[in-house]
C-alpha cells in the first residue's frame, strides 16, 4: 500500500526536519573552531568600559589600553592599561597611563621592531552644545546638566591645546609613557613597516574619507601622503580603518563603513577593504565586503592568513571574526560567532592577538550579564550593568 503526502504535509515534514538539523548544521558551521573560554579582563560597578587595544611587549607580556568613563558620551575619560604576564590567562589590575582633563577616549597602540610601544591617544573637549544637540532620550537630564557643568569649567573650556590626537611611547614594557607629542589618531594602532618609517591610519576626516600619515621617527613630524575616498558619501561615512603589512610586504586596510542617517543595525554597515603595494602611497579602490559588523581588527596569523574581528550589534548581539586567506577576499562562510549573548548592542570594538600558533585571544567590550537580564540602554539605566572589558581565548582547528 502506498500513500501520498499532502503538500501541506510535506511542507510540515520539511520544517519539522530543518528544525531537528539547525543544531547540527550550526555545529558544522563552526568545527573549525573551538571556544576555550570567556573571561572579564576588568569591571568596575559604576564606570563605562570600552575601545579596547592589545599589543605584545618584548618582555612578553600581554598589554590592552582601553577607555574608563561613566558613559558613552561623558566628557572625562582616562586610559588604562591592564597587563598578563602569563599569556592571557590571568590579568593584573589596571593603571592609568594617560588622563587629562579632557576626555581621553582613544588608545591605539602600535608594536615597535625594537619592542617599544607607541600609543596613540585622543582627545576629545565636548561643550555646551555638544550635550544640547543630543538625541532625545539618550541620557537623563541629571546626566546632561553635570557635564554641561564640567565642560564649562573654565579648565575644561580653555584646554583647546589638548583637543586632538597624541602620542607617546613606552620603553619599560608599558610601565612608563614619555611625553606625549603631537600625532594622529589611530582606532588600534599603526604600522613600523618593513622599509623602518611608520604608517597609520586615521579615524577619518571632515569628508568622511581615511587619511594616511607617515613618519621615519614615531614621535617625528607626520607627513599626509595619501587618502583613501569613500565611493558612497550620501549614504555612508568611513571611519575607524585598521591597517596591516603583510610578510609579502603589502598593506591591507579594513573600514567601518557607518549608514547616513546614523543607524548602527542598517544593511550599509558592511566593512570595506582597499590595499597599497607601495607602503601605503597609492590605493586600490576601496570595495564592499560581505562582513557586517565595526569597527574592524587586522591579525596575520602564523600560517599566513589574515584574520578580522569585529562587534556585531543586531540580534544576536555579540563578537564575530572571519579567515581570510589573503586579507582582501573574504567570504562569509568563513565567519565564526565568538559571542551571541550580548543583552544590547552596546558592545565591540575587538580586537585579537595570536597567543601560540592557532591560539587566539580577542579582547572585546561589552555587559558581563545573561543575555536577557538587561533589556535597555538608551536612555542609560543609572543602576545597570555597564559594559566592562571582556575576553575570548579560542582555537582554529
Amino acid at each position: 500500500m502506498s500513500f501520498v503526502l499532502h503538500p501541506k504535509c510535506r511542507l510540515l515534514g520539511i520544517a519539522l526536519l530543518a528544525t531537528f538539523l539547525s543544531p547540527i548544521m550550526n555545529a558544522a558551521d563552526n568545527l573549525d573552531s573551538h571556544i576555550i573560554r570567556h573571561l572579564s579582563i576588568y569591571e568596575k560597578r559604576d564606570a563605562y568600559c570600552a575601545w579596547p587595544a592589545i599589543a605584545r611587549a618584548k618582555s612578553g607580556d600581554l598589554v590592552v589600553l582601553f577607555t574608563r568613563t561613566e558613559e558613552h558620551l561623558a566628557p572625562n575619560g582616562e586610559i588604562l592599561l591592564s597587563r598578563s604576564s602569563d599569556n592571557g590567562e590571568t590579568w593584573m589590575p589596571p593603571a592609568v597611563v594617560y588622563d587629562t582633563i579632557l576626555d581621553d577616549r582613544e588608545s591605539g597602540v602600535t608594536t615597535l621592531s625594537d619592542g617599544r610601544l607607541l600609543a596613540h591617544f585622543r582627545s576629545v573637549r565636548f561643550t555646551r552644545a555638544s550635550y544640547e544637540s543630543l538625541r532625545a532620550g539618550s541620557y537623563t537630564q541629571s546626566f546632561i546638566d553635570r557635564w554641561i557643568g564640567y565642560v564649562e569649567k573654565p579648565e575644561y573650556a580653555n584646554a583647546t591645546a589638548l583637543n586632538r590626537a597624541w602620542h607617546s611611547i613606552s620603553d619599560d614594557n608599558g610601565f612608563t609613557w614619555s611625553e606625549t607629542t603631537p600625532g594622529h589618531d589611530s582606532i588600534h594602532g599603526g604600522i613600523h613597516l618593513q622599509n623602518g618609517s611608520f604608517l597609520v591610519a586615521s579615524y577619518r576626516n571632515d569628508a568622511g574619507d581615511i587619511g594616511l600619515y607617515a613618519c621615519d621617527e614615531p614621535l617625528g613630524n607626520w607627513d599626509s601622503i595619501a587618502t583613501v575616498v569613500c565611493p558612497r558619501p550620501e549614504s555612508i561615512r568611513f571611519g575607524e580603518p585598521h591597517i596591516i603589512q603583510l610578510e609579502s610586504g603589502r598593506v591591507i586596510m579594513m573600514i567601518r563603513a557607518t549608514a547616513i542617517p546614523y543607524d548602527d543595525q542598517s544593511p550599509d554597515c558592511q566593512m570595506w577593504g582597499a590595499y597599497s603595494d607601495d607602503n601605503g602611497k597609492t590605493w586600490s579602490e576601496p570595495y564592499q565586503t560581505p562582513l557586517w559588523g565595526f569597527p574592524p581588527h587586522l591579525l596575520e596569523l602564523s600560517d599566513g592568513r589574515v584574520l578580522c574581528s569585529y562587534g556585531y550589534r543586531r540580534a544576536p548581539f555579540g563578537e564575530r571574526v572571519c579567515i581570510s586567506e589573503d586579507g582582501i577576499d573574504w567570504k562569509l562562510e568563513n565567519e565564526i560567532i565568538l559571542r551571541d549573548d550580548a543583552a544590547t548592542g552596546d558592545l565591540g570594538y575587538p580586537v585579537s592577538i595570536e597567543l601560540e600558533t592557532g591560539k587566539i585571544l580577542t579582547v572585546y567590550y561589552q555587559p558581563d550579564i545573561p543575555k536577557d537580564s538587561n533589556p535597555s540602554t538608551s536612555p542609560p539605566l543609572p543602576n545597570r550593568k555597564k559594559p566592562g572589558i571582556m575576553g575570548t581565548i579560542w582555537e582554529i582547528e
